[in-house]
């Protein structure tokens, strides 16, 4: 009399044969994948030297203890984001940043206006 199978066991063979014409092979290259994401490195490295280029400005026109509370600057459809660590440093870069409004615009003409946002450091 053959023995039963176990209900919790599938059937069939153990191993399976391989065919070589049918084996895995990836939709894309990783030469493929990184030529996709160049566009993205490219603003993403360019929004870091812009933020450079700001946050060495500011250096230049801020005392030093309001700058050290910067925690980030991003620049976006002709505003100039400012972000502070706290809603009190926010309050004192606010007021010390529309003082430099005049001299921001006429060094580069596409920002119109400062915005001050609280961002805590992480």
């Amino acid at each position: 009399m053959p023995n039963k199978r176990h209900r919790d066991k599938r059937g069939g063979t153990r191993f399976r044969a391989t065919d070589r014409s049918k084996s895995f092979r990836p939709a894309h290259s990783v030469k493929d994948l990184l030529g996709r994401l160049t566009p993205t490195l490219t603003r993403v490295s360019d929004q870091a030297s812009a933020q450079t280029f700001w946050h060495q400005w500011l250096a230049g026109q801020l005392p030093a203890a309001l700058c050290q509370h910067i925690s980030g600057i991003a620049e976006s459809d002709g505003t100039l984001v400012i972000y502070a660590e706290s809603a009190a440093w926010s309050a004192r870069l606010r007021f010390a940043v529309q003082e430099l409004l005049g001299e921001l615009h006429a060094m580069q003409r596409d920002i119109e206006k400062i915005s001050v946002r609280v961002l805590p450091r992480q």
